[in-house]
């Protein structure tokens, strides 16, 4: 009886961490897509948390012939931006700042370090990230290592648990470039989450939360 039991938790808890697939179809993607002005980049937000420093979330902002996010078992989304199995695209500038508010808070801040690679070296981060299928639970720095290690110049790359230890490593990369996104305003961030997921707000223009028309 106590084996059965045993078992039947064990596969509850298994079910609990499988990944969720999600697969947009092509005319979505194709809306969507967003080729950026700025030169081809691999970007680590790393989210970390505030005050002990604990690491909390990692992904993978690619800026190649087009941008996107990979964000293995992560939760944001919005209406305009179809996911296939943990990568997202249409990544404009107003995406990437919501994605980063939604992390933010007054509780964690994100840390965005940037390299510039060339547009093959990108495009073949976009085509790694994609080969990697839905992320369970936990596994968000264990999928952003083992992509990157098929990326020329990012094969050192460790694929443990830790956030953290992926952002160090991370760091001694030639010319990476780092910035600090924090927001001291917990209401506020609640209110913005809100209206991004049921699509009521498009984005920011001049510094300023813009409705979505209709």
């Amino acid at each position: 009886m106590q084996r059965r039991a045993f078992l039947a938790l064990s596969l509850t808890a298994a079910l609990a961490a499988c990944a969720e697939p999600r697969w947009a179809d092509d005319e979505a993607l194709r809306r969507a897509r967003f080729v950026s002005n700025e030169p081809p980049s691999i970007t680590l937000f790393t989210v970390i948390g505030i005050p002990r420093g604990e690491g909390g979330h990692s992904a993978l902002m690619i800026n190649g012939s087009q941008r996107v996010i990979y964000d293995p078992a992560g939760s944001w989304e919005h209406p305009q931006i179809p996911e296939r199995n943990d990568v997202l695209y249409g990544i404009t500038d107003n995406f990437k700042r919501f994605y980063i508010d939604y992390h933010a808070r007054s509780t964690y801040w994100v840390a965005e370090d940037t390299v510039y690679v060339s547009r093959e070296v990108a495009d073949a981060a976009i085509r790694a990230v994609e080969a990697q299928g839905a992320s369970p639970k936990s596994y968000c720095a264990v999928n952003s290592g083992q992509a990157l290690q098929s990326v020329p110049g990012f094969e050192g790359a460790p694929d443990g648990y830790s956030p953290l230890k992926l952002r160090q490593w991370f760091l001694t990369l030639p010319g990476v470039q780092s910035k600090r996104h924090q927001d001291g305003d917990p209401a506020n961030n609640h209110d913005v989450l809100l209206r991004q997921k049921d699509g009521s707000v498009e984005g920011y223009r001049d510094g300023h939360l813009v409705r979505a028309p209709g």
